[in-house]
């Protein structure tokens, strides 16, 4: 039993919590600017649980959706579908106990937010699919990292977003495609050999301008949306710290080397964490 319960934890990647923190920040920057401080203790409670809950189940649909293409790529054929510990019959119903717990965590909310996650697990579910069908799967996943900013503005004004949050969300898709594009730049190579598509693949020679592009006008939608709501200098020294994050990652890159690919993409935990903290700090002081 014991054996399973690990096979399960690392399914959901519970030994890599780097998807964690790449939902959290976002959700935190929302949940901040909404309350214009420290959220309400049960609506925290619910975004960060959920947090958890929709990266496990997403990476549990992830491996299920990939379960032929993982044993032709280095960095993913040691997964438990891989190696058959988990079984994709089992792979699925995790994906359906983490989404049904969340889902039912979200009902300790107003009605409008239930609404809207309906459509956060159909982002989460699709998601892995689309590598199928086009070569801007980043993107998509953009938009289901990027979803639970509309939501938490809604649970806690109860009402729909404002224009801030939807720029809030503009800046994290982006964010989040800037990032996983970073991450897909890992895999080109067997990806091109087994058919996948990826925005790494699309923007080829191109990939390191289209990022540097992505990062820029992620910072400038995240000073906009300072601007908008009167944020002061403890956010801007966020920001300032975000950017210098931003060139890091750039020279991390410059090579396009897998290893080096991997930690810009890991970096990326320390920029949303510099927003939020500059975030934070601008409200409480």
């Amino acid at each position: 039993m014991m054996e399973k319960l690990r096979h399960y934890a690392r399914l959901v990647r519970l030994d890599r919590p780097i998807g964690i923190y790449l939902l959290l920040w976002p959700t935190l920057w929302a949940l901040w600017i909404a309350a214009q401080g420290v959220p309400d203790f049960t609506i925290l409670f619910v975004f960060v649980v959920g947090v958890v809950l929709m990266r496990s189940a997403g990476c549990a649909i992830n491996d299920y959706a990939d379960r032929d293409f993982d044993p032709h790529v280095a960095r993913t054929k040691t997964r438990p579908l891989v190696t058959g510990d988990i079984s994709p019959k089992e792979a699925l119903g995790v994906f359906a106990v983490l989404g049904l717990g969340a889902f039912l965590l979200e009902w300790q909310l107003n009605g409008l937010t239930i609404a809207l996650s309906v459509v956060a697990v159909l982002l989460a579910a699709t998601y892995p699919f689309m590598k199928r069908l086009h070569h801007l799967p980043q993107v998509h996943l953009g938009a289901a990292f990027s979803w639970a900013i509309p939501m938490a503005f809604t649970a806690v004004t109860g009402v729909m977003p404002p224009l801030s949050a939807w720029l809030l969300f503009v800046a994290a898709l982006l964010w989040t495609t800037a990032y996983d594009t970073m991450y897909a730049m890992c895999d080109r190579d067997d990806d091109l050999k087994i058919g996948v598509k990826s925005t790494a693949i699309l923007f080829g020679q191109h990939d390191r301008l289209i990022i540097g592009v992505l990062q820029a006008l992620t910072l400038l939608l995240l000073a906009i949306v300072g601007l908008l709501n009167g944020l002061g200098g403890w956010y801007w020294l966020g920001l300032l710290l975000a950017a210098g994050f931003s060139v890091y990652q750039q020279w991390l890159i410059r090579h396009r080397e897998p290893t080096p690919s991997l930690r810009a993409f890991l970096n990326n935990h320390w920029l949303g964490m510099a927003v939020f903290a500059g975030l934070a700090l601008d409200y409480a002081l």
